[in-house]
Parts: structure tokens; C-alpha cells; sequence
């Protein structure tokens, strides 16, 4: 049986949770709604939302599917009433609220984006979520600017690899702290002052802090950053819980942010889809910026894959492909 007989028999093969863990199931293939595309999928990547998922931590919203997979990348099969940018063919990659990794996935008209030509299926499915949070969180949050010192934690995931990436092209001053001392290597050669973790605030002070790893890094943030500095909070996975001390807040005029992408309403969420259309996707076609991927597999070997992203020490995104 092909993959669209497949589909056509009414079922469909999908990253499912069970017992804290991630397999591959059977479910409905999805049907279009009004202003909506259905996808064949062919590359959808894996990211820290979906680890949490598995294990009960990160519930979908109301009615998002419970099926894994925040973003993905394939072939127009159909198109719902009222869509009037894409169509059957097109290649397309979203950020998702759950159900890209699957054979098909239907995808809101608002938040699909063209796949640029020179990009593969593998780095177009690693690249919406990611992307899309690193330029929300470094532009539309903290306003980086041209020429202002930023300092990334975490900077060799998926979200820090295209951080470090975006604030670079933008004029930015980069410092990536980065664990493993093997990777450092290659983030530098992202155009970053790769260090260990433990030396940023003698690599400071920094005009934004991107915060992906959570409460290691505190209060020493705070200690590096500039006077009138930036924290963006967009990963936790290393600790949640902190201290704060009020009064620097207050003398150094410092601001604070915390942002996540998957609850928002369709419209911001559109919105920031657009951002990365007009302001990410020319990097893209001028090899500015790219996806390293880390290692792909099979959607079959979805389990493996989820064991493999916990692994310490990888450098770029883990990416299932059809």
C-alpha cells in the first residue's frame, strides 16, 4: 500500500505519546478546514517541546492535535475553502501547534511559509520553530540592534544555532556559551565568540542575554549584563527556579522577557510567520543562514529519535524525514 492509499483509507501513521514515552501509531488523517492547507509531510523537526510533551509536561492548547511535532515541511495535497496564497503542489513549512510529525498534517494558510529553493526537505523541516523563536525573542522581544554586545546560552541547540546566526547577519556582537567543549568549534564558526558557559560574565557585559538554558545562569545574568540590558526567558529545561535581586533590576534599569510561541493566537502567531518571511527567508536564499542538522531519521524510528535528542554534546537540529 502506497502513502496516499494509505492516507485515502483513512489512516495515518504519527508520532503518538504513551507512558511518558514517544512511539509511532495509527490515527485519522486530518481533513482541511476553512483557510487551510493539508500537508504531505516530508521532513518535520524535534525540539525540546516535544521531549516535554512525551513525558506529560507540555500539554497541547485546546484544541491542537495531542499527536507530536511542533513544525514541519512538505508538499501541498489540498487546499480547504477560502485559501488563496497556496496550492495543491506548493512547498510549504509551518510552525504548528502539534501534528507535524506524520505522514500529512494540515497547516493554517497564515502560518504556512514558502520553502526557499536552495533548502532541502531535511532543513526545512528544522527550521520553522526554531528560527521563528530565535528572531521573536531576539528582535520583536528585545529589540537587538546592530552593533549591541548579545550573549546566547545554550547556543549549540536548534534555537541557539539560528540565534547566533540571525543576531550575526544583523550586525550583532556575539558570545555563545556552548558545554561541550567539542561543539565550540562550530558555533565559532558560526560567526560567535564561542566560550564555556562559566566565563560569560568576564565576556560581558551585554547589551541582551538570550536565556535557553534557565536557572544555572542566574543571578549571574544579571551580574553581565550592560546598564538598561535585556533577558529574554525562552528555555527552562535545565531549571525553572530562581532568585532575583530587585534592587540591581532597579539600578541597572533592566528589563525582562518570557515568551513561548505554541499558545498564542493564530494572528500572532501568524504575524511572527511573517516576520520570518520577510526579514529570515532572503538569509536563507543568500546562504546567510543555514539549518546544521545534527542526524535525520526515519519517521518509523521516531522512538530513536526522541532517545537521541537527550543525548549531550550534538551540535544542530534532529529531523525525521518521510
Amino acid at each position: 500500500m502506497g502513502r496516499f492509499d494509505h492516507y485515502i483509507a483513512g489512516l495515518m501513521r504519527a508520532v503518538v505519546f504513551e507512558g511518558g514515552q514517544a512511539t509511532i501509531g495509527e490515527v485519522d488523517h486530518p481533513e482541511p478546514g476553512h483557510r487551510q492547507l493539508l500537508v504531505a509531510v516530508r521532513a518535520a523537526g524535534l525540539n525540546g517541546a516535544d521531549i516535554a510533551q512525551a513525558r506529560g509536561g507540555y500539554p497541547p492548547p485546546p484544541g491542537a492535535p495531542t499527536t507530536g511535532g511542533l513544525e514541519m515541511a512538505g508538499e501541498v495535497v489540498a487546499a480547504g475553502p477560502g485559501c488563496q496564497r497556496f496550492s495543491t503542489g506548493d512547498r510549504v513549512m509551518a510552525v504548528v501547534q502539534g501534528g507535524g510529525q506524520a505522514e500529512f498534517c494540515v497547516v493554517d494558510e497564515l502560518l504556512a511559509m514558502p520553502v526557499p529553493e536552495p533548502m532541502d526537505w531535511e532543513s526545512a523541516g528544522g527550521f520553522p520553530e526554531v528560527f521563528a523563536t530565535a528572531h521573536d525573542a531576539l528582535f520583536t522581544q528585545a529589540g537587538l540592534a546592530m552593533g549591541e554586545r548579545v550573549c546566547i546560552h545554550g547556543a549549540a541547540g536548534g534555537v541557539g544555532v539560528a540565534a547566533v546566526q540571525l543576531a550575526a547577519a544583523a550586525g550583532a556582537q556575539v558570545t555563545a556559551t556552548v558545554r561541550n567543549p567539542d561543539s565550540r568549534g562550530a558555533v565559532a564558526e558560526l560567526v560567535a565568540h564561542a566560550i564555556d558557559p562559566a566565563d560569560f560574565i568576564d565576556a560581558g557585559p551585554f547589551d541582551v542575554i538570550l536565556e535557553l538554558v534557565g536557572a544555572p545562569n542566574w543571578p549571574a545574568n544579571l551580574k553581565a549584563l550592560a546598564t538598561e540590558g535585556r533577558i529574554v526567558v525562552i528555555g527552562v529545561g535545565a531549571g525553572s527556579e530562581v532568585t532575583l535581586n530587585l534592587a540591581l533590576l532597579m539600578v541597572k534599569r533592566l528589563r525582562l522577557f518570557a515568551s513561548t510561541l505554541r499558545p498564542r493566537p493564530l494572528e500572532q502567531r501568524a504575524a511572527v510567520a511573517r516576520q520570518v518571511e520577510h526579514h529570515v527567508l532572503p538569509l536563507v536564499d543568500s546562504g546567510r543562514v543555514r539549518v546544521p542538522l545534527a542526524r535525520t531519521f526515519p519517521l518509523s524510528e521516531a522512538p530513536a529519535a526522541y532517545e537521541y535528542f537527550t543525548v549531550p554534546g550534538k551540535l544542530g537540529k534532529v529531523v525525521l524525514v518521510a
